[in-house]
């Protein structure tokens, strides 16, 4: 799963303030438009309280800002991978939402997988799954939780935000993971004949 997102702003969206090393910001992932387009929303944190993106939030989260060094490569940053989403919506310093978790419990079965994650079983507790980033060896807790029906439908509704929904049978691929959708005022195309 791949996605090509916007870097983190360097100004809240909602203040125009400059972020300054350590403001606490929050990240919101926004499915927006006609042309379902998803827009990264960065706003100080004492400023999220009182915004509400139009579209469908896949996933928010806080981080604390760091500025790009000199010479570090934008285009890296701009590439967001299922690993990535995880390793920034895992970390400690990311507050945790219900969504947040759900796409977290969701994306560390899938790279557990793919083996980018190895279990290392439980807490203490029992009540979150340790997990090891099998490049960095950094490791991570995820809330345990039921995988129940709603689990996935509730997951399918934020992955469907963030990498779009499956072509039915019968549709073009799209060229090089771009999406596309018909003009506004065209008829779908007619099946048969």
């Amino acid at each position: 799963m791949e996605l090509q997102l916007q870097p983190l702003a360097t100004t809240c969206f909602v203040s125009g303030e400059p972020f300054g090393e350590g403001d606490r910001v929050t990240s919101h992932l926004v499915r927006v438009g006609a042309a379902l387009e998803i827009v990264r929303y960065d706003v100080l944190e004492r400023h999220a309280t009182g915004f509400s993106p139009e579209g469908f939030v896949a996933c928010r989260w806080v981080q604390a800002y760091k500025p790009r060094r000199a010479g570090e490569n934008p285009d890296r940053a701009l590439k967001l991978t299922a690993e990535s989403l995880f390793v920034t919506l895992a970390d400690p310093t990311t507050e945790p939402t219900p969504e947040n978790t759900r796409l977290v419990q969701f994306l560390a079965l899938m790279l557990e997988r793919k083996k980018i994650l190895r279990p290392r079983g439980k807490s203490v507790d029992g009540q979150r799954v340790r997990y090891e980033h099998a490049k960095s060896k950094a490791m991570f807790e995820v809330p345990a939780g039921e995988l129940t029906p709603e689990f996935f439908v509730a997951v399918q509704e934020q992955l469907s935000v963030l990498v779009g929904v499956p072509k039915s049978k019968g549709e073009a691929p799209e060229a090089n993971g771009a999406k596309t959708s018909p003009p506004e005022d065209s008829a779908p195309p007619s099946q048969g004949a």
